[in-house]
């Protein structure tokens, strides 16, 4: 029992990375060329750094939402079939 749980957990959390870490990649990379823009320039505007983030972030989301909304919904569909088997 409790290694099924863990199973679950591990899986939960492994989809959960899966699923977040495009997002936070390329919100991280602009982030770091945004700041090393800035240095170089020495720009220090600190809003600057906000917007080009968003719209990266948006559009992560607009190109990869399809693949990340199958992958949660099969993930649910699997947990939702394991629960007869969990009593």
């Amino acid at each position: 029992m409790e290694g099924d749980a863990l199973g679950l957990m591990n899986g939960l959390l492994w989809n959960s990375m899966l699923i977040a870490a495009p997002v936070l990649a390329a919100a991280l990379l602009t982030g770091v060329a945004i700041s090393v823009l800035q240095v170089a320039t020495q720009l220090q505007e600190m809003t600057l750094s906000y917007v080009p983030k968003l719209l990266v972030a948006a559009s992560v989301l607009l190109l990869l939402g399809p693949w990340m909304i199958h992958r949660i919904t099969e993930f649910a569909t699997r947990m939702v079939m394991l629960i007869p088997d969990l009593g």
